[in-house]
């Protein structure tokens, strides 16, 4: 029963990523003569310690399993080891500690300044993925754990608008299901991820992680409160 589940799990996973690539693509002009597939962006962002990594391991190994053409790019200079392999990584370029040690920054600070001078050379990162594009389906962005150096950032909005300009970009917010539990932790998230919504303009995917550990139907009964709420007054 167990591998059944997982099985369904993984066909609706794939169902999922090929109607996002679709439906993304397809606000490229699928009618066009001279169009030309393009990946689809997947900006990985959320608070500390909700799992950002291990949600973005996760759609490597379903990508690979599913011959899905996918390409990676870590964007987080301070992560120590990653659990996939990155096609871009800013460690490459940017070393974390280096810049820590010469500008005499603290722990965020450095953080902060290594996305900064990467997002001075990010066209090239965008040029290396459109050289790709018609070989990707889907591009996996990982993101520094603290969520405002990428959200809240001047480098951040570069980067996100420069990929948002050239592709079809969507931003998963990745949310801590057993810290949701209680109503303030879930509240201060959804007005995270709305001010994230409304300040990206970017299509918004909420993902409930370590349900594992605790169930994430509470989120959907609100939202289907919210939702009929939201008709009842509209008629």
């Amino acid at each position: 029963m167990i591998l059944k589940a997982k099985d369904k799990e993984k066909e609706q996973l794939t169902e999922n990523m090929n109607k996002l690539h679709i439906e993304g693509s397809s606000s490229f002009g699928n009618g066009s003569p001279n169009f030309r597939r393009k990946p689809v962006i997947i900006i990985v962002v959320g608070m500390t310690g909700t799992g950002k990594t291990t949600f973005l391991h996760r759609l490597v190994c379903h990508t690979q399993m599913s011959n899905i053409r996918g390409y990676v790019v870590n964007l987080d200079p301070a992560i120590m080891t990653l659990p996939f392999a990155a096609n871009i990584d800013i460690r490459d370029t940017v070393k974390y500690k280096e810049v820590m040690k010469q500008f005499n920054l603290g722990p965020n600070g450095g953080i902060l300044t290594s996305l900064n001078l990467f997002a001075t050379k990010f066209d090239e990162v965008v040029s290396v993925i459109e050289r790709r594009a018609d070989q990707l389906d889907y591009v996996l962005v990982d993101t520094p754990g603290q969520i405002e150096i990428f959200t809240w950032s001047a480098s951040g909005a570069i980067i996100t608008e420069a990929f948002a300009s050239t592709f079809p970009t969507v931003v998963t917010y990745v949310v801590d299901t057993p810290r949701s539990e209680n109503p303030t932790t879930f509240m201060s998230n959804m007005l995270y991820a709305c001010s994230i919504l409304y300040r990206t303009r970017l299509p918004l995917i909420l993902a409930f992680n370590k349900v594992d550990v605790a169930q994430h139907e509470f989120a959907l009964e609100v939202f289907f409160i919210l939702e009929k709420s939201y008709y009842c007054f509209v008629y």
